[in-house]
């Protein structure tokens, strides 16, 4: 038996662009395919747990998509529209595959939106939406180990580049400060992010010419962490790498802290750290100079646009990743109306088209002739608010930017962005 979806309702709330829907361009869609009236979305997000801290914005991100979808389509004539199904991932594998049976099955998703951890998603779709024939679209799953524990045959996408490149990208930008040849302390949260983001990053630190001392992989779970500080610190490390999530960190921190050996300005961590909320609820001692990476939405032509819309809609502040979420959701409606069906298999088929060239390329300020184009059975290159997205053959983007980010005066502070490409798959 197939399992089921979760379902996105997708609101739509006036397309922004060019054109206006003609006679012809019904004519048009007519003797292309016919549309399906309704896309059921699921959307996987932790709203408890770990993650909490982007859940919320990550699930909001997911309904503003909707709700361009469905507005776009009802200023293009289209009898089209996206419902939201949101369920509760919890930052934990065995719950995600619990929220995401809830959504395929009970909802009959046809296309999911999320997970958003790493092991999540290995989880949902290992045991879950392959079984299915669901196509699930990650805003934030950036561990390279999705692709070789995951067989997907084609169902798994991600919208944000892989770690494979944000972790040189952090070497780079850490062997800068510290110089060749000093030592780093590296800590990571052992799960699939945490430890493929550790290796990638050490392997590239070490190739650049700097030195990885103590690597502590640690429980993410656990109640306390003073021993993992004390391992972390120890040896007087040049800087501290910590890849880990915003709950985790919470906890973590103060035990740094304790030590009396640690400086979060020597400290540099990743986008799982990334959060407008750390500041405030740990002030000063445990995030004043911490940097980071990120990929990020920041540096593409259309970001500008996409947080005045988030603060148009009174979304409240934004979160890691809340772009590559809208994204997801608009490339799940998209990828149903090419496919001229709700169906799941039909609808991955079609993820890739949508995603990147050949074909014109609309903007997310442009859906509605966006949705005319797909339905007139013409191609289409969507240019996403997190970017260009272009999806390999193996789901993942094959270009993104990153920030370096970092806690200063209080407050999470964006900065340099910087530009990567990846080889395409053999």
């Amino acid at each position: 038996m197939k399992r089921g979806h979760v379902g996105l309702a997708v609101l739509a709330t006036g397309a922004l662009g060019m054109g206006v829907f003609t006679a012809s361009a019904l004519a048009a869609q007519k003797s292309a395919h016919a549309v399906p009236p309704e896309l059921r979305m699921g959307v996987l997000v932790p709203l408890t747990g770990a993650l909490k801290d982007f859940g919320g914005p990550n699930q909001k991100a997911a309904f503003l998509g909707r709700d361009q979808i469905n507005a776009a389509a009802r200023k293009a004539g289209i009898k089209f529209s996206v419902r939201a199904f949101a369920a509760n991932t919890e930052t934990d594998p065995t719950a995600a595959q619990e929220a995401a049976t809830k959504v395929i099955d009970g909802n009959k998703a046809t296309c999911v939106v999320g997970p958003m951890a790493s092991s999540e998603v290995i989880a949902v779709a290992q045991n879950v939406s392959l079984d299915a024939d669901v196509p699930i679209i990650s805003p934030s799953s950036t561990a390279p180990s999705v692709r070789t524990e995951v067989k997907d045959k084609g169902f798994v996408f991600r919208t944000p580049t892989s770690d494979s490149l944000q972790g040189p990208v952090l070497a780079e930008r850490v062997l800068a400060v510290v110089g060749k040849g000093a030592t780093v302390n590296v800590a990571a949260q052992k799960d699939a992010y945490g430890e493929s983001l550790a290796k990638v990053f050490s392997d590239a630190f070490r190739k650049l010419g700097g030195k990885v001392g103590k690597t502590v992989l640690f429980n993410p779970q656990a109640a306390t962490f003073d021993s993992e500080a004390g391992q972390i610190v120890s040896g007087n490390p040049a800087a501290f790498v910590i890849i880990t999530f915003p709950e985790t960190y919470e906890k973590l921190a103060p035990a740094l802290v304790r030590t009396g050996s640690w400086d979060p300005k020597k400290t540099w961590g990743t986008d799982g750290i990334r959060s407008t909320d750390l500041p405030g609820k740990l002030g000063a001692p445990g995030t004043e100079g911490v940097r980071g990476t990120s990929a990020t939405d920041r540096g593409n032509p259309f970001a500008t646009q996409f947080d005045k819309l988030w603060k148009a809609r009174k979304l409240g502040k934004r979160q890691t990743y809340d772009a590559q979420m809208f994204d997801a959701a608009v490339l799940c409606a998209l990828a149903t109306v090419r496919a001229g069906s709700k169906d799941g298999a039909k609808i991955a088929k079609q993820v890739r088209a949508v995603s990147g060239p050949p074909g014109r390329k609309y903007s997310f300020l442009q859906l509605s002739q966006a949705l005319q184009a797909v339905a007139a059975g013409r191609d289409i290159d969507y240019q996403g608010a997190s970017g260009p997205i272009d999806l390999f053959s193996d789901g993942d983007p094959g270009a993104g930017n990153y920030v370096v980010w970092s806690y200063t005066g209080g407050k999470l502070v964006d900065g340099r962005i910087i530009y990567r490409a990846r080889k395409a798959p053999s």
